[in-house]
């Protein structure tokens, strides 16, 4: 007995210690979602009066000899009749146009910066089919002489570098200001939303069928993709629980992080997929995983799908004509464009191309053009919501920029025709109310070291 007691004793008073340490978890420690932080700085700006022309300003309007006021970064006022502020630049704009900064929400510029060699290719980890960890920042290289060909020539103020599409997860994607920078952070645009490059189709089966593994084919696309998904949620619910109750804190993953952050709703998921089928099979993929589907990149056969893609509001960024350079992209129209918008679906240009990103006021032009020849007249202040509102939408940056409204960035071209025609050029460009681009001024034609010396460009005397 007297053994049993001291025992019993003893238990207790472990059991009681037990409950007043052991039984305390640990506070869960926080984790720095975002360790590389923009570090961008707008350039000085003066203010400025631009009078006397036609505004398109981005979200479907439009001002005939308007008048467009810019102010400590910002749009102060559009409209008609307006006052110079104090000290302002005065510039009369009569009979040109002034738009929104033109936003292309799909570019490897950066990653795969001119000049075009081995050594600068950096946009696919094509080392296995699913690499969420990499981040397309971390290859982007500043002096691309892309960017300022971007910014005279196509009057581009933001866009989005992605990874490229040879992945089915090809890693996380960065929004940029279109501005002369050391490093990528200085670009970076604050507050802008990671974006998840996906892919499905062809080259993910083909990049990794012919290694003989999976993928190999499209119904392998899908099974990889689902399985990964599926450690997703197992990552997410063991974080989840870390963080709302401390405790032993799971092993960290970068790609589950990125995942993590996807199906939180942090990070914005744009999807390279050519054929309607399989932006369906998509959709369904993603209503299963628990995440949105923001954008179909490529989406040459939105037109087959526009009324599915307008009901669950995901976005199509789509090219002009281009098709039939495989074979998933053989079915393309012309009207793909303008039959998205009709459906009340979001329509964005976009470039995925060095020389395209220089045109895509041009090739906005076409599609509109070609709604027209099916009986779909798009006005053209309606067309060029494809170029600003709706991809600023797209990255999530639409209440910062992509339409001349009050408070918005100063992001603004000023061009010397009709930005549709083929002959019209931005004479003026400014980002955050600061004058990046003055045609007429050759101390404001920002070249990279690359192309100094070269005709046309750079200093050659």
């Amino acid at each position: 007995m007297h053994r049993r007691a001291i025992g019993a004793a003893a238990f207790a008073a472990a059991l009681l210690t037990g409950c007043a340490t052991g039984g305390d978890k640990a506070k869960p420690v926080r984790i720095n979602q975002d360790p590389f932080p923009s570090t961008y700085q707008r350039y000085p700006g003066a203010p400025t009066l631009i009078r006397g022309v036609t505004i398109l300003d981005g979200e479907g309007g439009r001002i005939e000899s308007g008048e467009i006021v810019l102010v400590d970064g910002k749009v102060q006022a559009v409209g008609t009749g307006l006052s110079a502020p104090s000290g302002a630049v005065v510039i009369d704009g009569t009979g040109k146009y002034v738009t929104a900064g033109i936003i292309d929400v799909h570019s490897h510029l950066g990653d795969y910066p001119s000049p075009s060699v081995e050594a600068h290719q950096d946009g696919n980890e094509a080392t296995g089919p699913a690499r969420p960890e990499v981040w397309a920042e971390h290859s982007v290289w500043p002096q691309d002489p892309g960017f300022s060909r971007a910014l005279t020539n196509g009057g581009v103020t933001a866009l989005q570098i992605l990874p490229g599409s040879a992945n089915l997860f090809g890693g996380r994607s960065v929004t940029v200001k279109n501005v002369p920078a050391r490093t990528v952070q200085a670009m970076k645009f604050p507050g802008a939303p990671y974006g998840l490059k996906m892919a499905c189709g062809e080259n993910p089966k083909r990049v990794y069928g012919s290694k003989n593994q999976a993928p190999a084919t499209r119904m392998g696309n899908i099974a990889v993709t689902r399985q990964t998904w599926i450690n997703a949620q197992k990552y997410k619910r063991e974080w989840d629980a870390y963080e709302e109750d401390g405790g032993e804190m799971p092993d960290r993953d970068l790609a589950m992080d990125t995942l993590r952050g996807v199906l939180a709703g942090d990070i914005l998921v744009h999807n390279h997929c050519y054929r309607a089928d399989e932006m369906a099979v998509m959709i369904d993929l993603s209503k299963e995983a628990g995440y949105k589907i923001g954008t179909f990149h490529h989406a040459v056969e939105s037109y087959k799908v526009a009324d599915l893609l307008a009901r669950e509001s995901i976005c199509s960024a789509m090219w002009a004509d281009w098709y039939g350079f495989k074979m998933e992209a053989y079915d393309a129209v012309r009207e793909n464009i303008p039959l998205v918008h009709q459906a009340g679906a979001c329509a964005i240009v976009h470039s995925d191309d060095p020389n395209g990103i220089q045109r895509l006021n041009q090739e906005a032009a076409k599609a509109m053009a070609a709604g027209r020849r099916m009986g779909a007249n798009i006005p053209e202040e309606v067309a060029w919501t494809w170029l600003s509102a709706n991809p600023a939408k797209a990255l999530g940056i639409f209440e910062q920029t992509g339409s001349l409204k009050p408070g918005k960035n100063a992001d603004v071209v000023l061009w010397n025709g009709n930005p549709f025609s083929n002959y019209s050029r931005p004479e003026r460009v400014w980002i955050d109310g600061a004058l990046m681009y003055d045609a007429n001024n050759p101390r404001l034609r920002p070249v990279s070291d690359f192309e100094l010396g070269q005709p046309g460009e750079g200093d050659v005397k």
